[in-house]
């Protein structure tokens, strides 16, 4: 089973919340990503969104583009619809060798909202599922045509946040629809990651690990705060620095054989303040996190093919 390590440029610079490290150049966040450890990072805002030049910006400090976030409607929109709007986000990940692209249903979401309580997010009702369904399911046979696969985020604010409306979004779709693995949004929303990924092990295309300070988890749930609020205050951390037993949430993936686990990358994600966390030591803390515990699982990881530069 082999994996390769990689990051978001979130803990360098928030996209959502600019505040949050706007300030810091890309060069800085390439940079300490490849000195972290790490040989692929997913997209931001100041990447460049052109792929010769995003390839070779990401090459020159030995890395590579492993995925990027779309936020859908689906509910909203028709799969023709879906499929124009997405069309310049799919393209650049195809162009740049990704295999799987970051996909949320973010109709309605109150993820970015601070003036409302992550648990006032949108549900999905009975009548909805089943359009909801048929269409991410076209929509991912669709995609899977042009060699990019759909990994659904399950996100905190969104109207999939839950075990249980993963289990309905997997059980009612084909392999086509493949799961993105949270940590931190599973823990988040009172799940166990383990449990989840049990379950649903063989159709996990992409993970993210992060990790949850229980103190700020407890609060945010007891002081009714906005997803950007907890953020803020710190409720996300990288593996190793929180509540969860990543050695548990990570046992699942292996559990199928070595010719069978889970293969693909694994992406370190810390959404904090850099100003309060630094970004390249807690960087390098999950990144040794991460390897530790994949390496006690029997896991390979894969340092790529690009040197750094």
């Amino acid at each position: 089973m082999r994996v390769r390590l990689g990051t978001n440029p979130i803990a360098w610079s928030n996209d959502d919340l600019p505040e949050l490290g706007g300030d810091t150049p890309l060069e800085t966040c390439l940079r300490e990503t490849r000195e972290a450890g790490f040989t692929g990072t997913e997209m931001g805002n100041k990447f460049p969104k052109q792929a010769d030049a995003l390839k070779a910006t990401l090459a020159a400090h030995g890395l590579e583009l492993v995925s990027g976030w779309y936020g859908a409607e689906l509910r909203k929109r028709t799969v023709e619809q879906e499929m124009a709007v997405m069309r310049p986000h799919l393209d650049l990940l195809a162009a740049c060798g990704c295999e799987v692209m970051v996909f949320a249903e973010t109709s309605d979401t109150v993820q970015g909202r601070r003036d409302v309580p992550v648990a006032d997010r949108p549900v999905m009702g009975e009548a909805e599922w089943p359009v909801f369904l048929d269409r991410i399911a076209k929509l991912s046979e669709l995609m899977a045509a042009e060699g990019v696969r759909l990994a659904f985020h399950h996100h905190m604010g969104t109207v999939i946040e839950t075990a249980a409306e993963i289990d309905r979004l997997l059980s009612g779709t084909p392999d086509t629809v493949g799961l993105l693995y949270d940590t931190g949004h599973l823990t988040y929303a009172g799940e166990d990651p383990a449990e989840v990924a049990a379950k649903w092990a063989t159709r996990i295309n992409h993970v993210h690990a992060k990790d949850v300070r229980l103190d700020v988890l407890r609060r945010a749930r007891g002081e009714r705060w906005s997803f950007l609020d907890a953020v803020v205050n710190g409720v996300y951390t990288v593996p190793g620095d929180g509540m969860i037993d990543f050695e548990a949430a990570f046992r699942p993936l292996g559990a199928l054989g070595a010719s069978a686990g889970y293969e693909g990358w694994v992406i370190c994600e810390a959404e904090q303040d850099p100003a309060k966390a630094h970004p390249l030591t807690y960087a390098r803390m999950g990144h040794d996190h991460l390897k530790a515990v994949l390496g006690k699982l029997a896991f390979t990881i894969d340092t790529g093919s690009i040197p750094h530069a």
